[in-house]
């Protein structure tokens, strides 16, 4: 390769990586710098501060505040367990059990809620859960109920939301690990003596285990930093933590205190996402790539 062809090669690489250097750097390195010297400051007298720790001290001080954040995680937690049982068996139906236009066709499906934001879908599940709706009709329509039932303003019904929001995150990439799974590998494990559970614990899982780790790290960032449905599924008492970062923000402008809730849901995935891949014995690259 001559060296004019080489440099030309080189400006071009650099100019595709402009884009992506200037994204991370407007939209995310200096937002989180920003936030987190606004997080360290606190209000002495009007428009001036001074740095301290107080907001931070003021998290593990208020019980309300710590007990959202490990509501938010727990939640968060079996909202992305659950996720992962549920698609698993779908995403294995989709990659080994079907074939041709009847796999696009199902994929395809699972790709279809997605079509509108997520406030739509939310307010969908409004419609069916709340007492006038489709699910309350029905049950009292075949005597399951005598009167209105109201199914809304819970933890089942939030956990549900998140599930429905969460699941095409999963499905996605267990399908694609799935689908480059050999055949012949599970066929040998049958053939070797081998039950259901044991070619799925020996054979099927260890091979999707990258795709499992990084649908449950998509699946729980998305759960811990859902806003819409907590609170529209969950009502004002959902007691959600971004719904806690929002009040700081918005409606009592206590930006400093707000910008530290913001840190601490950061730390918390980050975190958690460290356990899980420490758990699993997959790094970032193996799982990301």
């Amino acid at each position: 390769m001559s060296l004019s062809l080489r440099s030309a090669v080189r400006l071009n690489l650099i100019l595709l990586l402009i884009p992506v250097f200037l994204w991370l750097l407007l939209l995310i390195i200096l937002p989180h710098i920003d936030m987190l010297l606004v997080s360290t400051q606190v209000k002495v007298r009007p428009r001036v501060y001074e740095f301290s720790f107080a907001n931070y001290g003021e998290f593990f001080s208020e019980p309300l505040y710590w007990r959202t954040f490990a509501r938010t995680a727990i939640m968060s937690i079996a909202a992305t367990l659950l996720t992962l049982v549920i698609a698993f068996p779908v995403a294995y139906y989709i990659a080994k059990m079907l074939r041709g236009r009847m796999k696009s066709f199902l994929f395809l499906l699972c790709l279809v809620p997605f079509w509108v934001s997520e406030l739509v879908r939310t307010f969908g599940w409004m419609i069916l859960l709340r007492e006038s709706g489709v699910f309350s009709n029905l049950f009292q329509w075949i005597g399951f109920a005598d009167g209105p039932v109201e199914m809304l303003y819970n933890d089942a019904t939030i956990m549900v939301g998140l599930i429905y929001t969460s699941m095409l995150f999963m499905v996605v990439p267990l399908v694609t690990i799935l689908d480059s799974l050999d055949d012949s590998l599970v066929e040998a494990g049958y053939d070797l003596g081998g039950n259901a559970f044991t070619v799925l614990r020996t054979i099927i899982i260890p091979h999707a285990m990258p795709g499992i780790v990084s649908g449950c790290i998509v699946v729980f960032m998305l759960t811990l930093g859902n806003y819409l449905t907590p609170v529209l599924l969950g009502g004002k008492d959902s007691l959600w933590f971004t719904a806690q970062i929002y009040t700081q923000f918005i409606t009592r402008f206590n930006w400093e205190l707000g910008a530290a809730f913001g840190f601490l849901l950061l730390f918390l995935s980050s975190m958690i996402v460290w356990m899980g891949l420490k758990l699993s014995r997959q790094t970032l690259t193996e799982t990301m790539g």
